[in-house]
Protein backbone atom coordinates (compact mmCIF):
# COMPACT_ATOMS: atom_id res chain seq x y z
CA UNK A 1 0.00 0.00 0.00
CA UNK A 2 1.25 3.72 -0.68
CA UNK A 3 2.22 5.69 2.04
CA UNK A 4 0.30 8.72 1.02
CA UNK A 5 -2.71 6.76 0.49
CA UNK A 6 -4.56 5.96 -2.49
CA UNK A 7 -3.88 3.35 -5.47
CA UNK A 8 -0.03 2.65 -5.89
CA UNK A 9 1.42 3.59 -9.10
CA UNK A 10 -1.73 6.01 -9.79
CA UNK A 11 -0.08 9.74 -9.84
CA UNK A 12 -3.12 11.82 -9.96
CA UNK A 13 -4.53 12.62 -13.15
CA UNK A 14 -3.10 9.95 -15.42
CA UNK A 15 0.20 10.83 -14.28
CA UNK A 16 0.02 14.90 -14.53
CA UNK A 17 0.86 17.28 -12.54
CA UNK A 18 -2.10 18.78 -10.81
CA UNK A 19 -0.24 22.20 -11.18
CA UNK A 20 0.55 21.42 -14.85
CA UNK A 21 -3.08 20.77 -15.34
CA UNK A 22 -4.16 24.04 -13.46
CA UNK A 23 -1.69 25.65 -15.65
CA UNK A 24 -3.09 24.57 -19.15
CA UNK A 25 -6.22 25.06 -18.08
CA UNK A 26 -5.87 28.75 -17.65
CA UNK A 27 -3.70 29.01 -20.56
CA UNK A 28 -6.54 27.11 -22.74
CA UNK A 29 -9.08 29.93 -20.37
CA UNK A 30 -7.22 32.88 -21.76
CA UNK A 31 -6.98 32.17 -25.00
CA UNK A 32 -10.70 31.34 -25.16
CA UNK A 33 -11.34 34.98 -23.75
CA UNK A 34 -8.95 36.03 -26.74
CA UNK A 35 -11.02 34.36 -29.15
CA UNK A 36 -14.30 35.81 -27.92
CA UNK A 37 -13.42 39.26 -27.62
CA UNK A 38 -11.56 38.85 -31.97
CA UNK A 39 -15.41 37.51 -32.73
CA UNK A 40 -16.56 40.74 -30.44
CA UNK A 41 -15.17 43.29 -32.42
CA UNK A 42 -15.66 41.38 -35.97
CA UNK A 43 -18.56 42.57 -38.13
CA UNK A 44 -20.52 40.12 -39.69
CA UNK A 45 -22.88 41.09 -43.13
CA UNK A 46 -25.61 39.62 -45.13
CA UNK A 47 -28.44 40.78 -47.50
CA UNK A 48 -31.42 39.45 -48.79
CA UNK A 49 -33.51 40.34 -51.98
CA UNK A 50 -30.59 41.09 -54.41
CA UNK A 51 -28.88 43.63 -52.24
CA UNK A 52 -32.49 44.93 -51.67
CA UNK A 53 -31.65 45.03 -47.58
CA UNK A 54 -28.28 44.70 -45.83
CA UNK A 55 -27.58 44.68 -42.33
CA UNK A 56 -24.32 44.47 -40.22
CA UNK A 57 -24.29 42.77 -37.00
CA UNK A 58 -21.40 42.28 -34.41
CA UNK A 59 -19.69 39.47 -32.98
CA UNK A 60 -22.03 39.59 -30.03
CA UNK A 61 -25.14 39.71 -31.68
CA UNK A 62 -25.90 43.29 -31.82
CA UNK A 63 -27.53 44.79 -35.04
CA UNK A 64 -25.28 47.45 -35.80
CA UNK A 65 -26.41 48.79 -39.03
CA UNK A 66 -29.73 48.53 -41.62
CA UNK A 67 -29.49 49.55 -45.23
CA UNK A 68 -32.53 49.37 -47.21
CA UNK A 69 -32.68 50.99 -51.18
CA UNK A 70 -35.11 52.89 -51.91
CA UNK A 71 -36.57 50.97 -54.41
CA UNK A 72 -37.36 48.16 -52.11
CA UNK A 73 -39.95 50.53 -49.87
CA UNK A 74 -43.72 50.05 -51.07
CA UNK A 75 -46.16 50.84 -49.03
CA UNK A 76 -48.31 48.63 -50.30
CA UNK A 77 -46.10 45.79 -49.71
CA UNK A 78 -44.82 46.25 -46.54
CA UNK A 79 -44.99 42.45 -45.77
CA UNK A 80 -42.30 41.96 -48.38
CA UNK A 81 -39.73 44.35 -46.99
CA UNK A 82 -40.18 42.62 -43.32
CA UNK A 83 -39.62 39.42 -44.74
CA UNK A 84 -36.46 41.12 -45.96
CA UNK A 85 -35.18 42.30 -43.37
CA UNK A 86 -35.60 38.73 -41.08
CA UNK A 87 -34.26 37.06 -43.36
CA UNK A 88 -30.95 39.16 -43.60
CA UNK A 89 -30.85 39.65 -39.67
CA UNK A 90 -31.21 35.83 -39.50
CA UNK A 91 -28.72 35.25 -42.08
CA UNK A 92 -25.63 37.39 -40.48
CA UNK A 93 -26.89 35.86 -36.66
CA UNK A 94 -25.81 32.49 -38.50
CA UNK A 95 -22.77 34.09 -39.52
CA UNK A 96 -22.05 34.96 -36.22
CA UNK A 97 -22.81 31.35 -34.84
CA UNK A 98 -20.53 29.93 -37.64
CA UNK A 99 -17.52 31.77 -36.85
CA UNK A 100 -18.06 31.40 -32.93
CA UNK A 101 -18.10 27.68 -33.75
CA UNK A 102 -14.99 27.94 -35.72
CA UNK A 103 -13.30 30.37 -33.14
CA UNK A 104 -14.15 28.20 -29.98
CA UNK A 105 -15.35 25.04 -31.26
CA UNK A 106 -11.80 23.69 -30.86
CA UNK A 107 -11.84 24.01 -26.81
CA UNK A 108 -14.59 21.29 -26.85
CA UNK A 109 -15.67 22.09 -23.50
CA UNK A 110 -19.92 20.66 -23.33
CA UNK A 111 -22.19 23.11 -22.88
CA UNK A 112 -20.44 25.90 -23.77
CA UNK A 113 -21.93 25.93 -27.30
Amino acid sequence: MAKRGGFPGMGGFGGMNINQLMKEAKKMQADMEKSQEELAIKEFEATAGGGAVTVKVSGNKELKEIIIKKEVVDPDDVEMLQDLIITSVNEALRKVDSAASASLGKYNIPGLM
